[in-house]
């Protein structure tokens, strides 16, 4: 094999390997981004759409670059590691201190994105002269758009799993400084300053190694900053970060950084979203629970002895295991996703219940806030609609609703949501220390059924009393007109969402 095709298969190579790391940065950029700032949706496409510009800008800039393009090209892979590598770090430290954190972010992904764009035109004009232009073209997008696609599909199924978002970015920033040491021993002959080169990399390399090496100790300052409790456990499953933490004998579990529970008072809001339901309802023989990976709704249900199979459909697999097998958190939840009447369901609910042919007698609906698309589909008038066909004329629902006083139209936007399927609804409300005034909805597709009116008591219950009345009172600061209702067409529920707790 004659040289020029050596150094051409090389530097195909080495365009597919950068387009890999390139693309990864991306993407570490927009789940770091949705762990920090929610609406995975939003920041993803601007992160997207600002590394896509700013390739662009890079391309351009590329023409002016016509000196020792060897070595601009090594330079440029060198700092698409150096920068690339340490975003995650960055971001992660500058999370809590930077005024302007979002700038910041979008401006990293820009140099990243222009550093990448400026790749393929020097790899190009290096090798017009050497390869058939035609050919040139069609090998070199090739080698890219197989190294994105690749990206793309070990992202979220290995590399976040087994890494964590510092841990990838960092691996993928020594791989880029390898290739761009590779190229400076493959291309000794034809690079003009070899010295500054190696200097450069092995510089670049020894930052990203140290980093790697410190990547648990700045994760869990960072962390224990964010979260001011200490961490006992954290771990990144292909949906999201768990993070629990205790604070003073008291555990608070987080989700992509959002309180989901503080076991000082969880029970106020169990309390109100499983005992109306199961109190008001014909029967409980058969409960479905959608959402509430925890096991603590479960752990409300198990107390009907009339109780005799729950169905839980959670998601997160990782989840639902941390929940059976975690000692702190199984006292918490009395063991309740290792009943034998429990099965779990590992499944997107939304896919789930459009499947299912099992008539339930109570429904629980314990999701995540609507604070992205992919949740906001779960409050739409298809997934309700869907939901009739695991019930019977019978059946009682009761759903989380958000926040009343913090976000009153998103509440309100998914009362007259399920309002306008199920007639049969009360809205009500309680105040939860941790989370403030918190809603719910309790729901039946049969009008003649009186949720007022309990068919059974269970005694010692911490907080609830029996009495829905006492919590079905609005004042006019948790109150809504001119509410949309949310469609998958429109999800303006994630509008609502968006717009009301940004301002918090």
């Amino acid at each position: 094999m004659d040289k020029d095709k050596k150094l051409q298969y090389f530097l195909f190579l080495s365009v597919f390997i950068v387009a890999t790391c390139g693309l990864i940065y991306e993407l570490v950029a927009g789940a770091l981004a949705s762990y920090l700032l929610g609406d995975s949706v939003k920041q993803f496409s601007f992160i997207i759409g600002t590394y896509l510009f700013s390739m662009g800008v890079g391309s351009f800039m590329a023409k002016f670059v016509k000196k020792n393009l060897i070595d601009r090209f090594i330079e440029i892979e060198l700092l698409i590691g150096i920068i690339g590598g340490l975003s995650s770090v960055l971001l992660f430290l500058l999370f809590q201190e930077a005024a302007h954190f979002q700038f910041i972010l979008y401006f990293i992904v820009f140099i990243t994105g222009c550093l990448t764009g400026m790749e393929i035109p020097i790899l190009m004009n290096i090798l017009k002269n050497r390869v058939n232009f035609r050919d040139l073209v069609s090998d070199v997008f090739t080698f890219d758009y197989i190294g994105a696609l690749l990206a793309s599909v070990l992202f979220p199924i290995y590399f976040i799993p087994k890494l964590g978002v510092i841990g990838t970015s960092l691996f993928f920033g020594i791989i880029n400084v390898c290739v761009g040491i590779a190229l400076c021993i493959f291309l000794r002959k034809e690079v003009k300053n070899p010295k500054s080169l190696y200097a450069k990399a092995f510089f670049s390399l020894a930052a990203l190694i140290a980093a790697a090496f410190y990547s648990n100790d700045i994760l869990s300052y960072t962390e224990k900053n964010l979260y001011q409790s200490n961490i006992i456990y954290k771990h990144s499953t292909p949906y999201q970060r768990i993070i629990l933490t205790e604070d003073r004998g008291q555990y608070q579990l987080y989700l992509n950084n959002n309180l989901q529970f503080n076991t000082k008072d969880e029970y106020r809001y169990h309390d109100l979203l499983v005992h109306p339901a199961m109190s008001t309802a014909p029967s409980v023989k058969n409960v479905l629970v959608l959402g509430g990976g925890d096991g603590l709704a479960v752990r409300e249900v198990l107390k009907y002895k009339d109780v005799e199979k729950i169905t839980l459909v959670d998601l997160d697999e990782g989840m639902t295991k941390l929940f059976q097998t975690n000692e702190v958190l199984t006292d918490y939840n009395k063991n309740s996703l290792n009943d034998k009447k429990v099965t779990i369901f590992n499944e997107d609910a939304f896919v789930w219940v459009k499947n299912n042919k099992e008539k339930y007698d109570v429904i629980i609906i314990d999701f995540p806030d609507p604070s992205n698309y992919s949740l906001g589909k779960l409050y739409s008038t298809y997934f309700y609609k869907s939901l009739y066909e695991s019930m019977t004329d019978k059946t009682v629902i009761s759903v989380q609703t958000t926040s009343p006083y913090y976000a009153p139209k998103s509440f309100w936007c998914i009362h007259e949501t399920i309002a306008s399927i199920y007639p049969n609804i009360t809205p009500y409300h309680t105040y939860v220390p941790s989370f403030g005034e918190w809603g719910f909805a309790i729901v039946s597709p049969n009008n003649s059924i009186n949720f007022q009116y309990p068919k059974r008591k269970l005694e010692n219950l911490k907080f609830y009393n029996h009495k829905l009345s006492d919590y079905t009172d609005f004042p006019d600061d948790m109150k809504a007109s001119d509410i949309e209702i949310n469609r998958l067409d429109n999800q303006s529920l994630v509008r609502y969402f968006d717009e009301e707790w940004s301002k918090l």
